[in-house]
């Protein structure tokens, strides 16, 4: 058995989570603990304050109980609004509390265009347009190139985890340039699980969804790979691309 622990705040779309268990169908296990957040709201301040160290603590033991191998702070936009240094420092930080390696939804999705062998993106963000450029800046400090980046003016995480599967297509296609190699949907308040074959049938290239992508990272750092095709092409990929490399993460224990 792999055991991922998984740092969500709040409530929205933590439901993803045992559904991606039971696609993977495999001796995976996905335990969460909700941190504290501010009311739902994303905006920049309220995004810095759901990643402080202390309300990320907070979850450490029970997780590390549960049996953790590996934490993913699972949301992006409470890593990206701090930058690439602030969010490295942020699940630094988290690893050292818990011993683990530990990464976040954001640097889930830089890893993850890298293992699929790619540069170029289009992002489909369902952020207000103050926080989604600051999510294309974030990837390209990954050294990507973000083509294109749709903002859909989405302010809490109740309304992202109330869009359905129309809304979310209707994003991705908005979003979508011939240019872009794979396209970003980076919010972890939306459902998204159970449409990412659709969506990239219907683009015609990889999607990467932020609850996929979290999951994914945290079984990359437990040094487990799987093969779960019903989860896009991210999980049909079973070796990283010839001269790159595994992308650690912050793997830091005391």
């Amino acid at each position: 058995m792999t055991t991922v622990g998984l740092l969500y705040p709040g409530h929205a779309a933590e439901d993803d989570f045992p559904r991606i268990e039971v696609m993977i169908d495999s001796d995976i296990r996905l335990p969460l603990f909700h941190t504290v957040t501010e009311g739902g709201s994303r905006g920049v301040e309220a995004l810095r304050a759901a990643g402080e160290a202390e309300r990320l603590a907070a979850g450490v033991e029970e997780l590390r109980m549960a049996g953790a191998e590996a934490l993913i702070w699972a949301t992006t936009g409470g890593s990206f609004v701090r930058g690439w240094d602030g969010a490295h420092d942020q699940v630094a930080a988290l690893a050292r509390t818990a011993g683990l390696p530990a990464s976040s939804t954001s640097f889930a999705f830089a890893h993850a265009v890298r293992e699929l062998g790619a540069t170029r993106v289009a992002v489909a963000a369902t952020y207000t347009e103050d926080v989604a450029p600051l999510f294309a800046e974030f990837l390209e400090a990954a050294d990507l190139e973000v083509i294109t980046t749709e903002s859909a003016g989405v302010a809490t995480a109740d309304e992202a985890a109330a869009c359905d599967a129309e809304r979310v297509r209707e994003l991705a296609v908005a979003a979508d340039h011939p240019d872009a190699q794979v396209v970003l949907i980076p919010d972890n308040a939306l459902r998204t699980a159970a449409y990412i074959p659709e969506l990239e049938e219907r683009l015609g290239k990889p999607v990467l969804t932020a609850n996929q992508v979290a999951v994914w990272e945290g079984l990359r750092l437990a040094d487990r790979r799987v093969w779960a095709p019903t989860l896009g092409t991210l999980f049909a990929t079973r070796e990283p691309p010839p001269g790159t490399d595994e992308h650690r993460g912050i793997e830091v224990r005391e």
